[in-house]
């Protein structure tokens, strides 16, 4: 089954997938942007005929154009998975509308008004981290998990942000700072599984350690 959630309104859009992923109460694997092509193969394969059955939840991975297109040549067959898929995409246009609402399931729509006036969004922790300011940044970071935004989304924009800083950096501080960060946040969801640790609390480890 796919359901497929759209819109510009990212907070009731995610508020609506978490609680319909936590409301089945199975596994939850997350995929985002951010996610590597094989988390992206292995979240798509299905738990199989004998496995136990899953929710996958697929968090706007059109922003990343070599997994998305892994997402779209599945599309046809996560229908007949066991597995029970939520994707939402923040940005579709209208040939990706089409193309979710003829294999999906139900498909609902969460714009944000016009007028509603812009918080700041996932991308001020990046400014938050080029500073050095951890208590800004620890505070951002509990907001977006508060609206329902993936770690594994806000890793992978801190991990965007620490590359720009570095291709940016002009001293040898700078420069030696952006690699140390990279190099951690790089390694950080694998020591996490390692460790049998839930991304949301090793990413918050290191905001209030390394940065």
């Amino acid at each position: 089954m796919l359901s497929v959630f759209l819109g510009t309104d990212t907070k009731k859009a995610l508020v609506a997938v978490n609680a319909a992923a936590q409301k089945l109460k199975v596994a939850v694997v997350r995929a985002s942007d951010a996610s590597s092509v094989e988390d992206v193969r292995a979240a798509l394969a299905g738990g199989g005929m004998f496995s136990e059955k899953r929710v996958v939840v697929l968090d706007r991975i059109s922003d990343n154009r070599e997994t998305w297109q892994i997402v779209i040549d599945a599309l046809p067959l996560l229908a007949k998975q066991t597995d029970m898929y939520f994707m939402y995409e923040e940005k579709a246009d209208a040939a990706t509308k089409k193309l979710l609402q003829k294999y999906a399931d139900t498909v609902e729509i969460f714009d944000a008004p016009k007028s509603a006036k812009p918080r700041p969004t996932v991308f001020a922790l990046v400014d938050y981290m080029r500073v050095g300011d951890k208590k800004k940044l620890w505070v951002g970071y509990q907001q977006e998990l508060a609206i329902g935004n993936a770690p594994e989304a806000i890793h992978g924009t801190l991990f965007w942000g620490v590359k720009q800083a570095l291709l940016a950096a002009r001293s040898v501080q700078d420069v030696q700072r952006s690699r140390r960060l990279l190099a951690e946040l790089a390694e950080l969801p694998h020591v996490s599984r390692r460790k049998g640790e839930e991304l949301e609390y090793a990413l918050e480890r290191f905001i209030l350690s390394e940065v």
